[in-house]
């Protein structure tokens, strides 16, 4: 448990990690984006008073010329341009900036909202704007460089986008995709390894609580063995033929069990690999059921009492197996019961199947233990009942069961309340023309 809390850690400070190595990639990435994106509309806004200084500049009289100033880094010389065509009485449209810019921007595949506003680049003062009721920017807004149109500084034009993240997002897409496939494949993979190492560790303790049930199992009728073997090299039974004959019935019976319970386990891992046939026949039922009534009546150390009904006289199944299953269920119902036991089995038909119930009034079996009773080694029907209940056994018997209905492709389902009850009931197909002409 230990050496599993630790793999589990581990692989969450493993996804964390990733996680966090994936965010710094990603948000360097938008950084790096969102400044290529402020660059260009620094080149956007700029060609774009180019423009409307052109357009303007065609409408002056011939001969007009403007004296510029000295070029500074603070103060271009396109600025002495601006405010030279404002002293003209031409004042830059930004109407028209604003429609140059829309048209640079779709080039640019900017398909943003933005605005273009007159600010004072010293102070951040707003002036104008065109197309923009509320002169703030908000957070996540690219505002390009104010470019001065004032030689004095105390006025710029500049451009700002509203809402950059789209843009942003759209150059981002294939590595978000790309991030996205590699997190669920990375994810997935650990967590298939979280998995795997849990089902290990789930198989490492069926094996312990099966080791516990054959041991427990086991160790009864080898010591009696044992017991009555002693007792016959010791001589003590000569001249006691009758007590002679028990305690071997005893040694017979135990050899029985031990040789049944290992049938049990080869017959399943047949089952499972495919490899037994079933020899199905139109099978008496009465005949199987009255054998088994009569040898649980005479081994059962508690009072047992069969209530049988069977309006089906016949089942399409393999005979040996059949009275297998059977005599597994009613040792169930034995085992798991009260002082006294009560049994009913009945039989009857519908369309596609002969309906076997086996249903005793026991001390029946939880949900949770429902939905897992029929799975290989299950520890609430092996080691969890051996301990509390005293009942023995593997955990094979309803695998067992389940497993030699599959191969007659019938179903087996159950149904109980704790303290009340507990019935099984097995569907098993009819032997239809498709069934003789796939024999």
């Amino acid at each position: 448990m230990k050496y599993h809390n630790f793999i589990l850690y581990f692989t969450l400070l493993g996804i964390i990690s990733i996680l966090s190595l994936q965010y710094v990639w990603l948000h360097n990435t938008y950084i790096l984006i969102r400044n290529n994106i402020f660059i260009e509309c620094n080149n956007i806004i700029e060609e774009a008073l180019n423009k409307e200084t052109s357009i303007i500049a065609k409408q002056l009289p011939e001969g007009t010329r403007i004296i510029g100033g000295a070029n500074t880094d603070s103060i271009p010389q396109s600025t002495y341009l601006y405010e030279g065509i404002s002293k003209l009485g031409y004042e830059l449209s930004l109407q028209r900036i604003d429609s140059i810019t829309n048209i640079l921007l779709k080039e640019k595949n900017i398909n943003n909202s933005f605005y273009i506003r007159i600010i004072n680049p010293k102070n951040k003062e707003i002036y104008d704007s065109y197309n923009k009721y509320n002169l703030r920017s908000s957070l996540f807004s690219i505002e390009s460089k104010a470019i001065p149109i004032k030689a004095d500084l105390s006025k710029g034009i500049q451009l700002v986008l509203e809402n950059p993240q789209i843009s942003i997002f759209e150059r981002m897409d294939i590595l978000l995709i790309s991030t996205i496939f590699f997190m669920i494949f990375v994810i997935g993979s650990i967590m298939y390894q979280v998995r795997i190492i849990s089902k290990n560790n789930k198989i490492s303790q069926i094996r312990e609580d099966f080791s516990y049930a054959m041991v427990h199992d086991m160790k009864t009728p080898l010591s009696t063995i044992m017991m009555v073997q002693d007792m016959l090299k010791s001589g003590r039974l000569e001249g006691k033929p009758e007590i002679k004959n028990k305690y071997m019935n005893i040694a017979k019976s135990e050899t029985d069990h031990l040789f049944a319970l290992t049938n049990k386990i080869l017959t399943i891992s047949k089952l499972e690999n495919h490899k037994l046939e079933m020899n199905k026949t139109e099978v008496e039922l009465t005949p199987i059921i009255e054998k088994l009534t009569e040898k649980f009546k005479a081994k059962a150390q508690k009072p047992v009492n069969f209530i049988i009904s069977l309006q089906a006289k016949t089942a399409y199944a393999d005979n040996d197996y059949l009275g297998e299953v059977l005599s597994n269920l009613i040792d169930n119902a034995i085992k798991y019961s009260k002082e006294s036991v009560e049994i009913n089995i009945t039989a009857e038909e519908s369309e596609r199947y002969t309906i076997l119930k086996v249903r005793d009034n026991g001390m029946g079996i939880s949900e949770a233990d429902q939905k897992v009773i029929f799975q290989k080694y299950e520890r609430a029907a092996a080691a969890k009942r051996s301990r509390k209940n005293g009942a023995s056994g593997f955990g094979l018997g309803l695998n067992f069961v389940d497993q030699v209905i599959k191969a007659h492709e019938g179903r087996i389902f159950v149904n109980s309340t704790e303290g009340e009850f507990t019935e099984f009931t097995i569907y098993l197909p009819l032997d239809t023309p498709n069934n003789r002409h796939n024999r």
